[in-house]
């Protein structure tokens, strides 16, 4: 079966500063173990602040590093999945439930990209 990398792109700058309310928690927890218990999540995490991170770049032969946060990016990788699903109508399915765990002051694009095998 095919396997499906999600990625979660929010805006850090609207995002609610408390993090998430208990309430998306426990709905996330409630389709994680759902997802988890049907055999397809392989993995998942979300991620730290963009504050903590550093971006490594290859440009003209030379390796650069640039501290977070990242203001100049209006969206960042705020967390993933990956998953094993029977097709992309699958994961796409998978994914649709997941965002619509959150309330609606979220702005939330997921990526859904199957992985290349072999």
């Amino acid at each position: 079966m095919p396997r499906f990398l999600t990625l979660i792109r929010i805006d850090e700058k609207n995002a609610p500063a408390e993090g998430p309310s208990p309430e998306l928690m426990e709905r996330m927890g409630v389709l994680l173990e759902e997802i988890t218990k049907a055999g397809v999540m392989l993995d998942t995490a979300g991620l730290k602040p963009t504050s903590e991170g550093t971006r490594v770049t290859w440009s003209g032969g030379k390796i650069g590093y640039t501290d977070g946060p990242f203001t100049e990016s209006k969206e960042v990788i705020g967390g993933y999945s990956l998953i094993q699903a029977k097709d992309k109508a699958e994961a796409l399915e998978w994914t649709k439930r997941f965002l619509e765990t959150h309330e609606d002051y979220w702005t939330i694009t997921a990526e859904v990209r199957e992985i290349e095998e072999g």
